[in-house]
């Protein structure tokens, strides 16, 4: 018999760690088409737009895994919605490795981010059950494994493409399965937080976010900035491989791991939260992401400015991320997986339609078009946090 969680009574540091590790490889396979864009585009002879979609197909279908997927742990095991999860995850990889068109890379696209939700399984579960002075820091450290995962995905994939290619990388993420049987056995047992039916249990999303006005203001701010991130990570691989710099999937992959100062961000940044104040934390944010901006604009044919560009937009990002999404579950914690199914759904939302404005933008006008489209998603975001002073 596994132990039983009780809420508030404190998280076991050695699970802490691995279901960061966990968060941090399931949450990979939705970005491993990143780098590898513009060869999967020359392999299947498609456009940039259409190629583009593939990231906007994965980003539309993490929304909707968070949507309906994420609140079912109120109601239902988690180990046995991870068990059907990481099964429909690893045969759509398979699929997609294997994939003779654009159009199954597209719908594989979907099913890849409907299942890779995972982590967001585990961030409310040690929100809920930490103490409370421990709890801003257990959700940092799950954040820290995903963001980790996403940079690793990124430097992975963009090196595994360029020397075995694109399609033996998604054959690799199949080995997923390997994570699935270690959260299987390792998860413990929590209490369902939610008695009804699951029609009742949507519903209630509806009450939870028009009860609580901080969380539609959290939501909506994180969202335009996640839109802003994502802009610039859909872009890059056609950007990297015209002049000056001719690159290929492992010079866009290895560009990913700059990324690594905004993991250490979130590990350390959740304690500073209450001292300097959500409001703070925000503009701060959005003022390194614009800083970004510009560099990606008027450095856009050197690599320096790229770099220091990437540091700043991910630092930017998780200050935003984390002071919004961490202190949401302090709202209604017998709720914290609806509350966090609904930030995160709102800010995947937010991520697919950066990742749209950034195709539509790179058609139009190039490069200079996707930095003005971040740029002006990132304002958005910015002008939300001083309209509200919140």
């Amino acid at each position: 018999m596994r132990p039983m969680l009780e809420e508030g009574a404190g998280f076991p540091n050695r699970l802490l760690y691995t279901l960061a590790v966990i968060a941090g490889v399931s949450v990979a396979n939705l970005y491993y088409n990143q780098p590898l864009l513009e060869m999967i585009r020359a392999d299947l002879g498609t456009t940039a737009l259409a190629a583009n979609h593939i990231a906007l197909f994965s980003q539309c279908g993490y929304a909707l895994g968070l949507l309906f997927l994420i609140p079912m742990a109120d109601l239902y095991s988690r180990r046995r919605i991870l068990l059907i999860d990481f099964t429909l995850l690893i045969l759509a990889l398979l699929a997609t490795a294997v994939a003779p068109d654009i159009r199954t890379v597209h719908l594989c696209s979907l099913v890849i981010g409907v299942c890779s939700v995972v982590p967001q399984f585990f961030i409310p579960l040690a929100a809920q059950y930490s103490r409370p002075e421990e709890k801003n820091r257990n959700v940092g450290i799950i954040l820290s494994g995903l963001l980790s995962g996403i940079l690793a995905s990124r430097v992975v994939s963009g090196a595994v493409g360029e020397w075995l290619g694109w399609r033996e990388m998604y054959h690799i993420a199949a080995a997923m399965l390997l994570a699935a049987l270690v959260v299987l056995r390792i998860l413990p047992d929590a209490r369902p937080n939610f008695s009804g039916s699951y029609g009742a249990l949507m519903r209630s999303l509806l009450t939870l976010l028009g009860r609580y006005p901080q969380l539609r203001l959290h939501t909506l701010r994180a969202a335009f900035a996640f839109g802003s991130f994502l802009c610039f990570w859909a872009a890059l691989a056609f950007k990297m491989a015209q002049a000056p710099f001719y690159a290929g999937s492992d010079i866009v992959g290895l560009l990913g791991l700059c990324g690594i100062a905004g993991a250490l961000t979130a590990t350390v940044a959740g304690k500073y939260i209450a001292r300097l104040g959500i409001f703070r934390f925000n503009c701060l944010g959005a003022l390194m992401q614009l800083a970004a901006w510009g560099m990606f604009l008027f450095g856009a044919d050197h690599y320096l400015p790229i770099i220091v560009g990437i540091l700043l937009l991910d630092i930017g990002m998780q200050c935003i991320q984390l002071s919004n999404q961490a202190t949401l579950f302090e709202l209604c914690p017998s709720a914290s997986n609806r509350i966090n199914t609904i930030f995160m759904s709102g800010y995947f939302l937010g991520g697919a339609f950066g990742t749209l404005l950034s195709g539509a933008a790179w058609e139009v006008a190039g490069w200079p078009g996707v930095a003005g489209a971040g740029a002006l998603l990132t304002a958005a975001s910015l002008v939300i946090t001083l309209w509200t002073r919140r």
